[in-house]
């Protein structure tokens, strides 16, 4: 039988993202960032492309994301409560990391699974975050989606896009228990 890490499990097994509005300072400065990091890029990676990067958004930079997000709202037609809510993201965030998957061109891997690996990426930097003890949440939103706010905000090139936004501070609550699925309703047993 495989020697279990009981730690780690139990950890899985009760994490909780904290919300992006329940976060403050302080943050994690770069030295305690940087194992958070290192362990994000740990990530499933076929062919081994890094098919992601990283973008730290400190407080300056995330104050002009979310007067940009005003500018870029108002210009492609959004309701204020979208601008609003996009904005707030950024306004109420202490420290964010914005994945940024990389298409890379292979013969071998194919774009999608170069996708998942960005995902997968997002989620291991949000573990990696609230296992070091910090408050965290993946948020994405249309701001992450719109390729022209993207290059002019974070100077993305025409193969990048914005995985997830990865808030990360101090959680000034805990949120209760949220209803979790039903494993026997989404796991099908084939045993031929």
């Amino acid at each position: 039988m495989p020697e279990a890490n009981t730690a780690v499990m139990e950890f899985l097994h009760t994490r909780r993202s904290r919300p992006a509005k329940l976060l403050q300072d302080p943050a994690p400065d770069r030295e305690a960032l940087m194992p958070i990091l290192t362990a994000a890029a740990r990530t499933p990676d076929h062919g081994k492309l890094e098919p992601w990067r990283f973008i730290v958004l400190e407080k300056p930079a995330l104050n002009r994301l979310a007067d940009a997000v005003e500018q870029c709202g108002a210009e492609t037609g959004r309701t204020e409560e979208d601008i609003a809510k996009a904005r707030q993201q950024f306004l109420d965030s202490p420290l964010c990391v914005a994945v940024i998957e990389v298409q890379k061109p292979s013969e071998k891997i194919p774009a999608i699974e170069q996708t998942y690996s960005a995902g997968a990426v997002c989620l291991s930097l949000l573990n990696a975050a609230l296992a070091s003890g910090w408050g965290a949440n993946w948020l994405s939103g249309w701001p992450s989606h719109d390729c022209a706010f993207c290059q002019k905000t974070l100077g993305l090139a025409d193969n990048e896009r914005v995985a997830g936004f990865i808030h990360i501070g101090t959680a000034s609550a805990i949120p209760p228990e949220r209803p979790r699925p039903d494993l026997d309703s989404i796991t099908t047993w084939l045993d031929r």
